[in-house]
């Protein structure tokens, strides 16, 4: 029989397998179904034991519901043939038929760990390993790996040359694919690492870094769901653009008790995309800010009244602006958060009056301290006074007020230059939306105001929280694991806010050094072990082996950086296609004409997307020029939203000035460079 006949005689072997997986799917989703509509029933008798039993039933139903009607493309993925004659099949879910018998293993059980962690040198039983790729429900392709020949069967047909290198050429879609058919040792080493302390995650582009820590988060979600499911897990990366890109990854496995946010989106109530200037960004982001706020609160309030003068039996009480501000030093050297503190500076206030009395007192006026205290306290004067001089605090109001020059000053004294102050006031001044490195700031102050009176923020109408119910808490701190990723690029500040919502949790920390956007890695790194909470067990895995990349535009990814760097932190690309990468130097007059002219090719010559990558400045200029283009496969993004994505072809359009607008220079290159898989076209103008 020819090798193409063997082929399709072992695709529709399997797709007698598969076929039964799906009948059982269908079996078992009606049973749940069935469930779910007999739990009403029980809560029509409304007895407490009644109610229960329906609620527990209802639960159960709907869980198993929707974790059979998660994403089913590509539900069977892989078959294992062991030495003693069996045929386990591998997929997203565990599936048994009406005897219990497996018809499907889910790839996080223990059992189906031998697909990825076995070899030719440790075969650890199996003798053939076969992926399953399908479209829909209909298998169109099989793959095999022989890993021990001296034990296969002499009728076991082996096809093809094995799994990765065919996924690696396949063009990539709208959202990351997740990659449990074909994760290979080193990634399944991390995959299946304990849950508990901290396990880091390192490696260059494209050694599937992303999509090992979601696949990990999946995995400790099946093992543990009880300990995991209730508190949850939480998500963090660079942007919008990059958790929409990886959204459908945890779904498609199953798992929806895992919230993904950006940055941006960390502190509940405020959202924003937005980004400042590298050089103001840095200094937002210094652990040197978390002083300046706290000195900043110890200032008063832009329209502090000067005077407080009150009329008591004849007698006039004034306390002056010296005065004055010698309570507010007493009250500030408490150390406890203003919120907190201000029935206190109430009654310092009333105290003080109260001693100025005394002073006054003579045969005439004869004051007794209750009756004043209670007598002053009530009035409305002395309370509008006091919601002047010590008003309650709300962290963007704050930061609004550091605007001012003069106040911030005050603040930053001997902690940032006057450079600094400018760059800092100016951009709260001319604010028209709250910006990322903003955000870990806002949450800074929220901590240290503590909390308000039971009222609402006035915000913006572009700050406002979204209409929907939050499934926990405003700003919920009580996740049991926590996913960090690009975690090279989070501030000092962004670590703190991050830390601050994974106070019990286990952490999976996920990055490389070599693409780092943070000029000073030893703060970021102070403030990240301060963030983990001096967590004892910490596990380490280092990815090297660059699938994403060909070897010719890797090579050209790697010159960028490869004197900033020792050898080893530089992953190795394992597919070559032949197509060198396209470098044009281009006058700036004809840019926009050349990059039109570029990004129509690379659409004409690639299947999947295509990303266009420049400097955050120039991004709508860029999008303005292709605004003719019209295919929907066309991304054009500036060179923070291009973190950790990838696109089959990338146009970089100014990569001069893409190293220039970083503080880490051309390691910011290194990963706009890095972005394609297929083919790159750069154009460098004149």
């Amino acid at each position: 029989m020819s090798e193409g006949s063997d082929k399709q005689a072992e695709i529709a072997l399997e797709q007698r397998h598969v076929d039964r997986v799906y009948a059982r799917l269908d079996e078992l989703r009606a049973e749940a179904a069935a469930m779910r509509d007999k739990s009403y029933e029980y809560g029509r008798e409304a007895t407490p034991e009644a109610l229960n039993e329906r609620d527990v039933m209802l639960h159960h139903a709907n869980r198993t519901l929707q974790a059979l009607n998660a994403e089913s493309e590509g539900l069977v993925f892989g078959r294992l043939d062991t030495a003693s004659g069996d045929a386990v099949h591998i997929g997203r879910l565990g599936i048994r038929d009406q005897r219990f018998d497996n018809l499907l293993v889910d790839w996080r059980a223990p059992m189906a760990a031998a697909f990825y962690q076995a070899t030719p040198e440790h075969p650890e039983n199996v003798v053939r390993r076969r992926v399953i790729r399908s479209s829909r429900e209909q298998v169109v392709d099989v793959s095999d790996d022989l890993l021990d020949p001296d034990r296969a069967p002499e009728d076991m047909k082996v096809i093809g040359d094995g799994a990765l290198m065919a996924a690696l050429s396949r063009s990539r879609g709208e959202t990351m694919r997740n990659i449990v058919a074909t994760i290979q040792k080193e990634q399944d080493d991390a995959i299946r690492a304990p849950e508990g302390g901290v396990t880091e995650i390192t490696g260059g582009p494209g050694t599937g870094k992303t999509a090992v820590a979601l696949h990990r988060a999946a995995y400790l979600l099946y093992r543990d769901q009880r300990r995991l499911g209730g508190p949850g897990v939480l998500v963090v990366g660079p942007s919008p653009v990059f958790m929409s890109y990886i959204s459908r990854v945890l779904p498609s496995m199953g798992e929806h008790n895992v919230e993904l946010r950006a940055l941006g989106e960390v502190l509940d109530g405020i959202s924003t995309a937005r980004v400042d200037e590298p050089r103001t960004a840095e200094i937002k982001g210094s652990s040197r800010m978390v002083k300046v706020l706290r000195r900043a609160l110890r200032l008063p309030p832009p329209d502090e009244p000067g005077e407080l003068r009150i009329f008591y039996r004849g007698a006039v009480l004034k306390l002056d602006a010296e005065e004055l501000g010698a309570i507010r030093r007493r009250l500030n050297n408490k150390g406890v958060p203003p919120n907190k503190n201000r029935m206190k500076a109430a009654d310092a206030l009333l105290e003080a009056l109260w001693q100025r009395a005394c002073e006054l007192a003579d045969e005439h006026f004869r004051p007794d301290r209750e009756e004043l205290i209670t007598e002053i306290g009530e009035r409305i004067e002395f309370h509008r006074f006091l919601v002047a001089w010590w008003p309650a605090l709300y962290p963007m109001q704050v930061l609004r007020w550091l605007s001012d020059p003069a106040r911030l000053a005050r603040a930053a004294r001997k902690l940032l230059s006057a450079e600094e102050v400018d760059l800092l006031a100016k951009s709260w001044a001319e604010l028209t939306e709250w910006t990322v490195a903003d955000i870990a700031l806002v949450d800074e102050l929220r901590v240290l105001t503590g909390p308000p009176p039971k009222r609402r923020e006035p915000v913006a109408e572009a700050e406002q929280p979204s209409t929907e119910a939050p499934r926990r808490p405003f700003n919920y701190d009580e996740y049991a694991h926590v996913v960090v990723d690009e975690a090279q690029d989070l501030s000092p500040m962004q670590w703190r806010m991050v830390g601050r919502r994974g106070k019990h949790a286990s952490w999976t920390i996920v990055g490389d050094p070599v693409q780092s956007s943070w000029p000073d890695p030893a703060e970021a790194d102070t403030a990240r072990a301060e963030a983990l909470g001096g967590q004892h067990s910490h596990r380490r895995f280092t990815l090297r082996t660059n699938y994403r990349n060909s070897a010719e535009i890797f090579e050209v990814a790697a010159e960028a950086v490869r004197d900033l760097v020792v050898p080893g932190d530089l992953p190795s690309a394992v597919r070559t296609t032949g197509v060198a990468p396209e470098v044009r130097e281009v006058a700036e007059a004809e840019l926009a004409g050349v990059t039109d002219e570029a990004v129509r090719e690379l659409l004409a010559r690639a299947e999947g997307t295509v990303g266009v990558i420049t400097t955050m400045a120039r991004r709508a200029e860029v999008a303005s020029w292709l605004s003719g283009v019209g295919d929907p496969r066309l991304r054009v993004v500036g060179s923070l939203d291009a973190k950790g994505m990838e696109y089959d072809a990338v146009a970089v359009v100014d990569p001069e000035g893409l190293a220039a607008e970083s503080s880490t220079g051309r390691r910011a290159l290194y990963v706009a460079l890095s972005r394609a898989t297929q083919l790159l076209t750069v154009l460098e103008p004149r």
